[in-house]
C-alpha cells in the first residue's frame, strides 16, 4: 500500500493536544508535532550548551528545546517492594557484583562509568523461586492506591497537551527479572511459570487502569517490552500470540470503553514477526522506532496503511554522520510526515557521539522540513 501524503494544511493554530491527536489520526495539522526522545547522561556532561545552560536531565533539555509538551500517568504495577538496589554482594579491586531492584546479580565497574551490567545470574530461575518472589506482587498493597485527586490537580481537564496512561509490560520486564537467556529457557522448561507470571503482570495493570481510566479523557496509552533485538524477537511467536496477545486484548478492551485508541509500545529490535500480534491486540503504534535493528519506517507504513502508526524513525548514525547524511535522510521522511500518523524524532536516546552542532543542524532542518515551531 503506497504512502498517500494529506497535503491540506489546518488553517489557524492548534494546541499541542490538538495537534498530537490529529496528526496520529491522519488530519490535517497546522504542522508537525515536535518533540524528542531524550539523551544519554553522557550529552549533559559533554555538550557545551548543555552545561552553560545547566541542562542536566531530558526533561529540562525539552524546554530549552521548546518542544511540545507530551504528559503521562503510570501507576506502581511492579514489584513492591523492589529488591535491595545496589546491594554490594561482593567486590574486587575494581569490580562489584551488587542486586538490582528486578533482584539481578550484576558485574559492574568500581569506577561508576556508564556501562552495560554483566548479569550474572536472576533471583528467579524455578516456580520455587517465584512462589517467593510473587510475595512482592501482591494486588492489595495500600502503594498500588492512585491518588486521583492530586493527579487531577496535576493534569486539569483544560490541559493543552496530550495525555496518556501507562499499560506497563506484559513480558519485557519479566526478560528483566529472568535475563535474556534465563527467559528463553523458561518458556520452554518452565511455560506455566512463565504464563503466571504474565497473568500477574497483567493483573496488575488491569488493576491501576481501574482506578484511572473513569476520571481522565486520555489521548493514548502506552507500554515498554523491549523483547525484540536485531534479528527478532528473544520469545517465539507462538508463545507471544498464545500467551501474550491475549493479554493486551484484555488491556485493550478496557482502553476502548474509554475511547483510547492509540497505544505506543517502547519496544526496540526487528518487531516484524510480532507487529501482526501487537496490531491484532490493540497496539497501533511503535515508539522510539530504531531503524537500524528493523527497518525504514517507510516499509512498514507502507506495507500497513493507516493500521500502524510511528513515532521516531530518525536514524541516529546520520546525526553522528553529519549535515549531508542529515538532510538525505529527512528528505525521505517528508511524505510520511504529510501523510499522518508519523512524528520523527531520533530513534532512541540521541547518542553522546552526535556533535552538538549536527544536532542543532537536524532540529532546524526537521523545523523547515516539516513546518515544526521555532526553537
Amino acid at each position: 500500500m503506497p504512502i498517500t501524503p494529506c497535503r491540506q494544511k489546518w488553517k489557524g493554530t492548534l494546541t499541542d493536544r490538538e495537534r498530537f491527536n490529529r496528526q496520529m489520526h491522519y488530519t490535517p495539522v497546522d504542522r508537525c508535532f515536535n518533540m524528542e526522545f531524550g539523551y544519554w547522561q553522557e550529552n549533559f556532561e559533554k555538550w557545551e550548551e548543555f552545561k552553560k545552560n545547566n541542562i542536566t536531565n531530558n526533561i529540562e533539555a525539552d524546554i530549552f528545546f521548546n518542544f511540545d509538551e507530551i504528559k503521562g500517568i503510570g501507576g506502581n504495577i511492579w514489584m513492591i517492594p523492589a529488591f535491595e538496589h545496589g546491594k554490594v554482594i561482593s567486590e574486587t579491586a575494581d569490580k562489584k557484583i551488587i542486586l538490582n531492584k528486578d533482584g539481578l546479580m550484576a558485574e559492574i565497574p568500581k569506577d561508576g562509568h556508564d556501562t552495560i551490567p554483566h548479569y550474572i545470574k536472576p533471583s528467579v530461575v524455578t516456580p520455587a523461586d517465584w512462589k517467593e518472589c510473587k510475595k512482592r506482587f501482591s494486588r492489595e498493597h495500600p502503594d498500588r492506591r492512585i491518588d486521583i485527586e492530586k493527579l487531577k490537580k496535576m493534569h486539569p481537564e483544560d490541559r493543552t497537551y496530550p495525555l496518556g496512561v501507562d499499560c506497563g509490560s506484559m513480558i519485557g520486564k519479566i526478560r528483566n527479572m529472568l535475563t535474556f537467556e534465563g527467559l528463553a529457557y523458561a518458556t520452554y522448561d518452565y511455560p506455566e511459570m512463565v504464563q503466571d507470571m504474565v497473568e500477574t503482570a497483567c493483573l496488575l495493570v488491569e488493576d491501576f487502569l481501574d482506578q484511572v481510566l473513569p476520571h481522565f479523557q486520555f489521548d493514548f496509552a502506552s507500554g515498554w517490552e523491549d523483547i525484540c533485538f536485531k534479528n527478532g524477537p528473544i520469545v517465539s511467536v507462538d508463545f507471544f500470540n498464545k500467551v501474550v496477545v491475549p493479554r493486551y486484548k484484555r488491556i485493550n478492551k478496557k482502553l476502548k470503553k474509554f475511547n483510547i485508541d492509540i497505544w505506543y509500545i517502547d519496544c526496540d529490535g526487528d518487531v516484524r514477526p510480532i507487529l501482526k500480534g501487537f496490531l491484532e491486540s490493540g497496539i497501533n503504534c511503535l515508539f522510539p522506532y530504531e531503524v537500524n535493528g528493523c527497518t525504514h519506517p517507510r516499509e512498514l507504513l507502507n506495507e500497513y496503511g493507516k493500521e500502524l502508526r510511528i513515532m521516531g524513525g530518525v536514524d541516529k548514525i546520520k546525526l553522528i554522520e553529519g549535515p549531508g547524511a542529515i538532510k538525505k535522510y529527512l528528505e525521505t521522511l517528508v511524505p510520511l510526515v504529510e501523510r499522518g500518523g508519523f512524528i520523527p524524532f531520533c530513534d532512541h536516546r540521541c547518542p553522546p557521539d552526535v556533535k552538538y552542532e549536527n544536532y542543532i543542524y537536524y532540529l532546524d532542518l526537521k523545523k523547515k522540513m516539516f513546518g515544526m515551531k521555532e526553537n
